[in-house]
């Protein structure tokens, strides 16, 4: 490669793998990345990450690791200086690396100076009132249904004409730091992590009302929780959304999408502003979320940190490479985790291995030249009896007053509900192994929806045995790595 390619990395929290409209969502308003599909990107039906919420699943894709490999399993256990970081690499390899947006990967105390040129911080503060989670008159009463709902809707109409929260301000920002990229010979990374569609769910018009309730696909329903996790129905009795009418679920869902179409609409600013500086060839983008959301699915929001249901697992993934890799333009069903992520930007950007992770190049899969990259994908979550350090205490205080109370309080407790956990996953079938509970198993030709768990139907033996054994062979190939580097003996 002549000139190292440039780098997006556009990075919505939150945004499950199904809101897509060139994945057959007729609910989806995703016109920006189904047109890149069609044209010159490949986008990922089967992208897995691995921890269903922000800080892990970040640290995976920036490292090429597990959680498990450095115990990276909570919200406040960041990459520390000794551990290897994508954006850290990018720079001092010689690119120029503009980060604007959330963190979730590195410490705040260490600050952000080895790994970006700048972190950017918009000029104009955002109003505090798009901050839904500060502004929290939407929440209602202590003892209603929508307490703990994260449901807003529509996003405050007495605000000025041109919304501006964090997100918009990042982006805003990213525009101008491309414009001001022309004619540099150095090559750029340009990280947009932004909250959106990360709940609470409000979204500002036009993107509310662009959502047709009646195109929303079917929610996953539950008769009975026999055979799921315990902290789901913990989740859900806390939550106490059980008297919500199938209306007041399309409202909220309908929010949820149309904040997934405002985040292709931001998508679609970057590559007008990529074009409009003659950059867009030279670049290489990949837009991918960290992990998904419930959205209503077994009446449920927000997200758990150690289940493994499609909705929190899997999640867009659209790669278009620098117009001089070879690209076949379409989705493909191959399995792909997000530490892949890193693997194909270190072949693309000529950095020489320098550290044991475990991403798998995604070139061959992009040029067409095959339809299989993994046989199975991994999720890790969770933690061990007596880990009181991975409770995440740090988030909540012992009062249910905090948002996430319903999920925070049960992973604080010692009973079975914040088991470790580790998902095994191929194209057919999905085996959960719970250290205080019961397995899972689902088929999922059968049971897209993962209702029925079959763990114990002697129908799935041969496949029980079949994926606990892979995963055994998972933790074999992944349970440490040795450093390059050999010390010196006397």
């Amino acid at each position: 490669m002549a000139r190292r390619p440039n780098l997006i990395l556009f990075n919505p929290d939150q945004w499950r793998g199904d809101v897509l409209g060139h994945m057959g969502n007729k609910a989806a308003v995703t016109p920006n990345l189904d047109e890149r599909v069609r044209r010159d990107s490949v986008s990922f039906g089967r992208a897995f990450c691995q921890n269903p919420v922000c800080t892990p699943s970040r640290c995976s894709f920036m490292t090429g690791w597990y959680p498990h490999v450095r115990g990276h399993r909570t919200m406040h256990h960041m990459l520390s200086r000794d551990e290897p970081m994508l954006l850290r690499r990018l720079k001092e390899a010689g690119y120029f690396v503009w980060w604007g947006g959330k963190n979730d990967v590195v410490p705040a105390e260490n600050g952000f100076d080895e790994y970006c040129d700048v972190k950017y911080r918009p000029p104009i503060k955002p109003s505090a009132n798009t901050n839904y989670h500060a502004n929290t008159a939407w929440r209602g009463t202590k003892d209603s249904d929508t307490y703990y709902s994260f449901y807003v809707g529509r996003a405050d109409e007495n605000l000025d004409e041109d919304y501006y929260d964090g997100d918009w301000a990042n982006v805003r920002g990213a525009i101008d730091f491309i414009a001001s990229s022309t004619g540099q010979d150095q090559p750029f990374c340009l990280y947009l992590p932004l909250l959106y569609p990360h709940p609470p769910y409000a979204v500002e018009e036009p993107w509310f009302s662009r959502i047709h309730r009646a195109d929303l696909p079917d929610r996953a329903k539950l008769d009975v929780w026999e055979g799921k996790p315990s902290i789901l129905r913990g989740i859900f009795e806390r939550q106490r959304m059980g008297s919500w009418t199938e209306e007041r679920w399309d409202e909220l869902r309908a929010t949820y999408y149309g904040m997934c179409a405002r985040v292709d609409a931001q998508f679609g600013l970057i590559v007008e502003a990529l074009q409009q500086a003659n950059l867009y060839d030279d670049t290489a983008i990949f837009v991918f979320s960290d992990h998904g959301d419930f959205t209503g699915d077994y009446g449920l929001v927000e997200k758990t940190q150690n289940t493994f249901e499609d909705c929190l697992t899997r999640v867009p993934l659209v790669i278009k490479p620098p117009s001089n890799v070879v690209v076949k333009p379409r989705v493909t069903d191959a399995l792909v985790e997000l530490l892949d992520i890193s693997a194909t930007i270190e072949e693309w950007a000529e950095l020489p291995p320098t550290h044991t992770h475990f991403g798998r190049t995604l070139v061959p899969v992009l040029s067409g030249e095959t339809e299989e990259h993994r046989d199975a994908v991994f999720c890790e979550g969770g933690r061990l009896h007596g880990e009181d350090h991975c409770a995440e205490k740090q988030s909540i205080n012992e009062s249910p007053d905090s948002l996430y109370w319903p999920r925070l309080s049960l992973q604080q407790s010692e009973g079975p509900e914040h088991t470790k956990a580790v998902m095994c996953r191929t194209k057919e079938y999905k085996y959960v192994k719970r250290l205080y509970e019961a397995d899972e198993l689902y088929d999922l030709t059968l049971d897209p929806l993962e209702l029925v768990n079959r763990i114990d139907d002697e129908n799935y033996s041969r496949i029980r045995e079949e994926l606990s054994s892979r995963l055994v062979r998972f933790y074999l190939e992944t349970s440490d790595v040795v450093p390059f580097a050999a010390n010196r003996r006397e």
